[in-house]
């Protein structure tokens, strides 16, 4: 007796089943997490589009030119508001690690702590779990 393999078309590839949707307390606590970063982001960013005068002073002690505090204030601005709405989340979240990334490399440069933008990005990521459903499907975590 032999058998055949399914079809191509009755395998379920690249879906996920969808976990419920998380629970009231996880929704908001997730926000919660999800909008101090946010709001760290977007502070961040008022600081280095106004030129803040001690924000060029850390800019200037690392060696960064003036405009790229432009730059960087713009992505940081772009990357914390695509992080903050429901349907570009995970790309925000993708954005915003990139931008911790780089914030890393630039503390181990200046020889100082980066646990900070570390934790950050921690805390980016659990936000977005504890309140995006597709990210709990994707990332099932068992008990």
């Amino acid at each position: 007796m032999t058998t055949t393999p399914p079809s191509p078309a009755a395998l379920d590839y690249g879906t996920a089943p969808v976990r419920p949707r998380p629970g009231k307390a996880a929704r908001i606590v997730g926000w919660i997490l999800s909008v101090v970063p946010a709001l760290m982001l977007l502070l961040g960013a008022a600081m280095m589009l106004s030129h803040n005068e001690k924000a060029m002073e850390d800019f200037h002690k690392r060696g960064f030119p003036d405009q790229s505090a432009t730059y960087i204030g713009i992505t940081a601005a772009a990357c914390a508001v695509l992080y903050l709405l429901p349907p570009t989340a995970v790309l925000g979240a993708i954005l915003v690690t990139g931008y911790l990334g780089g914030a890393v490399v630039t503390h181990v440069l200046g020889h100082e702590s980066f646990v900070a933008p570390i934790l950050v990005g921690v805390v980016v990521w659990l936000g977005l779990y504890l309140r995006d459903p597709r990210l709990r499907a994707l990332v099932p975590v068992r008990r």
